[in-house]
C-alpha cells in the first residue's frame, strides 16, 4: 500500500518530521512517499496562507507513482475536498484523523495549537467535523509554527504548560495537537500528562491503511464527484478539469458518470 503524505508548506524540515511520525506507525507492507510543496508559504498560518497552499497539494498528487491514499498534513485541512474530487483514492486530513481518534479514546478533548489566528481556524473545523460535544476548547499557544523547527525553541515547555491547563480547566481526557509540527511531541507529553495525545499524522496514516484495507473509495455521486469540465484562464489554465491527469484516474474530465470509478 503506497501512502503519499503531502506537507502543504515548503518547509522540507517538517516534512521529514512528519515522514517520522507516519513510518513510526505504518504496518509492514506500507510504503510512505513524502512530498513538500514546491509553492506557497514556509508555514500555514491563516486563510490567506491556507487559501494559496491548495495549488501546491494539487501539484503534488498529480507527481509520481499514483497512490493508495493521500495525507494532507496539515492541521487546516486546507483543500481536502477539493483533494477529494480529484481522485476516487483516499484523500485524508490530519485535523479530520486526529479529532475522529480521540473520540475513539476520550469523550473529551482540547486542541492545543500554534498562534490565535489558527485557533479559529480549527474552531471551523471542530463544527465543520460536528466535533462541538466532545472538543472542549481549542487553545492557542501562540508559538509560531517555524519556531517549532527550532532547537533552542522554548515551545515544548509552552505547549506542555497549555495542555496541563487543558486537562485541568476544560477537564479534558485527551489532547489532540493542532500543528504538523507537533508530531514529535506525542511521546513527551503522553508520558507527563497521563491521557492520550493524538497526533493527526498518525492517526491519518492508520486510517488510510484502515479504509484502503477495506477497500473503500471516495464516492463519485454528489459533490465529490469529479469536477465538472470547463474552460479556466489565467495562471489556472493548467489546472482546468480537462488539463488533469492525476494517478489511477487519469483523464477524467469529460468522461460520462457511468464510465468513472
Amino acid at each position: 500500500m503506497l501512502i503519499k503524505l503531502i506537507n502543504p508548506n515548503t518547509t522540507s524540515a517538517m516534512t521529514e518530521l512528519m515522514g517520522e511520525a507516519a513510518c513510526a506507525v505504518a504496518a509492514p507492507g506500507s510504503e510512505i512517499v513524502l512530498a513538500t510543496s514546491r509553492s506557497g508559504a514556509a508555514s500555514i498560518e491563516g486563510h490567506y496562507d491556507e487559501a494559496l497552499s491548495v495549488v501546491g497539494v494539487i501539484d503534488e498528487m498529480r507527481q509520481g507513482k499514483p497512490a493508495d491514499a493521500y495525507v494532507i498534513g496539515c492541521f487546516g485541512d486546507p483543500g481536502l475536498l477539493a483533494a477529494r474530487e480529484i481522485t476516487a483514492a483516499p484523500v485524508l486530513g490530519i485535523a479530520e484523523a486526529a479529532m475522529r481518534a480521540a473520540t475513539f479514546v476520550a469523550t473529551s478533548f482540547s486542541i492545543v495549537t500554534t498562534l490565535e489566528r489558527t485557533r479559529i481556524i480549527s474552531e471551523h473545523l471542530v463544527r465543520s467535523y460536528g466535533m462541538q460535544n466532545h472538543c472542549r476548547r481549542v487553545r492557542a499557544t501562540d508559538v509560531p509554527v517555524l519556531e517549532l523547527e527550532r532547537s533552542d525553541s522554548k515551545a515544548r515547555a509552552i505547549i506542555l504548560a497549555e495542555c496541563e491547563k487543558a486537562i485541568v480547566e476544560d477537564h479534558s481526557e485527551a489532547i489532540v495537537l493542532g500543528c504538523a509540527g507537533m508530531s514529535n511531541l506525542t511521546t513527551f507529553l503522553q508520558d507527563r500528562l497521563g491521557v492520550p495525545v493524538i497526533d493527526g499524522v498518525a492517526a491519518a496514516v492508520k486510517f488510510a491503511e484502515a479504509v484502503v484495507g477495506m477497500g473503500l473509495r471516495t464516492s463519485k455521486v454528489g459533490d465529490l464527484a469529479y469536477p465538472l469540465p470547463k474552460p479556466y484562464v489565467g495562471k489556472l489554465a493548467d489546472y482546468a478539469p480537462s488539463a488533469l491527469k492525476l494517478s489511477d484516474d487519469r483523464q477524467f474530465a469529460g468522461r460520462p458518470a457511468a464510465d468513472r470509478r
